[in-house]
């Protein structure tokens, strides 16, 4: 005699083997996942000829990068902190590179020409 309860029974165990087989079937093999193959570009498939390991001239870049980096942090760095520091801080000079000019008058002889400056043109508005 079947009941509803061995129907339920039944049908719990089929959806259980059916939960089990779609588990196994989402599990990946080794061959997974498959992709199509690399279509690379001009400038893409350059680089990546470039870049392969051991490549005389990835080397080369590593070399120039190592001695740039060392250059600009163990030499260029410094150099303007140094620099800095003493135009700013130690100088007695304001800022370092700061003159002014003398002031010239009117009447006064003016240095590198030797002439003489001329008197102030009177101002015609009378604004004062």
């Amino acid at each position: 005699m079947s009941g509803p309860a061995e129907d339920e029974r039944l049908r719990v165990q089929q959806l259980r083997a059916l939960r089990r087989r779609w588990l196994r079937d989402q599990e990946l093999s080794p061959r997974e996942p498959v992709l199509p193959p690399r279509r690379l570009g001009t400038v893409a498939a350059f680089w990546e000829r470039f870049l392969q390991p051991g490549g005389l001239w990835r080397q080369q870049v590593h070399k120039a990068y190592q001695t740039s980096h060392f250059v600009l942090l163990r030499v260029l760095l410094p150099a303007w902190a140094l620099t800095y520091f003493v135009k700013y801080h130690v100088q007695k000079m304001p800022h370092g590179v700061v003159t002014t000019n003398p002031r010239i008058f009117p009447g006064d002889r003016i240095l590198e020409t030797g002439e003489i400056m001329p008197p102030l043109k009177e101002d015609p508005h009378g604004h004062h």
